[in-house]
């Protein structure tokens, strides 16, 4: 089987292919994917081992979080899953979003079974958030990324547009997000605010807000230490 032949089944297997209904019970999946977010941003902040995330967080210009990646394969494989993103309304400051996002990689190597795993990036430099900005860009390649640091009192100075940390069944460091697609997920964004937006509409000029989002966002306003 070829790499992307299991991303294809990944991707039906999440409802990654696009073709979404516009319905009541889309807008149902979209919320439950925004408190899974907010769960997974609750479970690393409250992780003694995740101190370097906890410290970094108010310097990040957006977070990207992934509840649930899927990897599966038998000698080729690949990981697929849903995510959104939020950021920094660059004229006040604010957190804003969320934004929706689809997540996609082919490897290969010796690997059976599936792994699942919940990832949290922190966007830390213009590069990687106008790269995430953009409708499709790879992990590595379009931006710069490197595995977040693991461990009670963890200290390193990392150069890296994204910092990636990941939980794989009560693991660290588990998921390797070099070489993953990152879509926009547009049908998602549609439907969540009931209007055709952008991703810069929702995280750039702020001009669309869903009350469900709300958690979330002061979730992680308190996290970061910064309204």
């Amino acid at each position: 089987m070829r790499p992307w032949s299991a991303i294809i089944a990944i991707a039906i297997a999440l409802g990654l292919d696009g073709c979404a209904s516009l319905s009541t019970t889309a807008q149902s999946e979209q919320q439950k994917l925004v408190d899974a977010a907010d769960a997974s941003l609750s479970n690393f902040m409250r992780d003694p081992n995740m101190g370097w995330f906890q410290q970094h967080l108010a310097q990040a210009k957006g977070v990207l979080i992934a509840p649930t990646i899927v990897k599966a394969g038998f000698i080729f494989g690949g990981s697929g899953g849903r995510a959104v993103l939020v950021a920094r309304e660059p004229q006040s400051g604010k957190w804003v979003g969320p934004a929706f996002y689809a997540l996609l990689t082919a490897s290969a190597g010796l690997q059976v079974g599936i792994l699942v795993s919940e990832s949290i990036t922190l966007v830390m430099t213009d590069r990687g958030m106008n790269a995430l900005l953009s409708p499709s860009f790879n992990i590595g390649g379009d931006a710069s990324v490197a595995a977040g640091p693991i461990g009670v009192g963890a200290k390193s100075d990392i150069i890296a547009d994204l910092v990636s940390f990941s939980l794989s069944k009560g693991l660290y460091g588990g998921l390797n997000l070099e070489g993953t697609l990152v879509n926009t997920a547009d049908d998602w964004n549609q439907a969540y605010y009931s209007k055709r937006v952008l991703s810069t509409d929702i995280l750039v000029r702020a001009t669309v807000h869903e009350p469900g989002a709300d958690k979330l966002i002061s979730d992680i306003t308190a996290a970061s230490g910064r309204k």
